[in-house]
């Protein structure tokens, strides 16, 4: 949460910046919303070590994982045509679970007690930078109420894995930063309602990171606009003697302002 606290700041700074910078005038919008995802797990983990090939557990299953809603921000900032449009995004990501196994199992250089219950970690806080260029022609046959961004997307994970029992402890952890294609469409038939999507993925190797967000918006009162969507991510991962193939998805409520 330190980082999240930290990236907050971070973003207020740049909106201030944003705002009292000379050529302020040139700049056609800025949005920034925050709400809560609920963020449901499935998929396995693995981490090898010395022992050999860890075992894979199960999220859900295994680690008894559950629905848990957490904060998350967003700002987008419109610049002038010359300029890629910027897109930050916050989503802290974390997960406490107490289990069993009827077998004993491997995790990383240590190997757990069947039949003794343990207790894990997993966090996964994401955050992303994307700079996009709208298409101006697409948005101006449809007389405004069509908007296509395409750009890129560097997505930085903080990750971390820990499992414990006992005096017995051992744990994963590293940032990652994933490069990532980044695609939004804005569909506003009328000033107060618009349907927006979201598409971020890359695929390489035996790796790939999709994420997915579908929202309707409505503007109550003047800048002010409150949403509701669905949010999907899927990754799979090698990389650090971790292999993991996990999906989180749910929906989620925000609101926010948007000039």
């Amino acid at each position: 949460m330190k980082k999240f606290g930290l990236l907050i700041s971070l973003l207020a700074v740049f909106a201030v910046l944003l705002l009292i910078t000379p050529g302020r005038t040139y700049a056609l919008g800025l949005e920034a919303a925050a709400g809560f995802w609920n963020q449901a797990p499935s998929g396995d983990l693995q981490y090898s070590g010395a022992l050999g090939e860890g075992t894979k557990l199960n999220l859900e299953e295994d680690l008894n994982y559950a629905s848990k809603a957490r904060p998350y921000l967003r700002v987008k900032a419109d610049l002038p045509l010359f300029l890629p449009n910027i897109y930050f995004m916050a989503t802290p990501m974390k997960y406490e679970g107490s289990g069993s196994k009827d077998v004993s199992f491997k995790f990383g250089d240590k190997e757990f007690n069947a039949g003794a219950s343990f207790n894990s970690v997993l966090k996964a806080d994401h955050y992303d930078i994307a700079v996009y260029y709208s298409l101006p022609f697409l948005n101006t046959a449809t007389a405004g109420s069509l908007n296509v961004e395409l750009g890129l997307n560097l997505r930085i994970i903080d990750f971390e894995a820990n499992i414990s029992q006992g005096a017995l402890s051992e744990s994963a952890n590293y940032t990652l930063p994933i490069p990532m294609v980044y695609a939004g469409v804005q569909l506003e038939p009328v000033d107060l309602f618009s349907i927006e999507a979201e598409i971020r993925g890359i695929t390489y190797g035996s790796n790939s990171y999709y994420d997915l967000i579908a929202r309707m918006k409505v503007k109550p009162v003047g800048p002010v606009f409150i949403a509701g969507g669905y949010r999907y991510e899927k990754i799979k991962i090698d990389h650090n003697d971790v292999k993991a193939s996990m999906e989180f998805k749910g929906p989620f409520i925000e609101a926010g302002v948007s000039f």
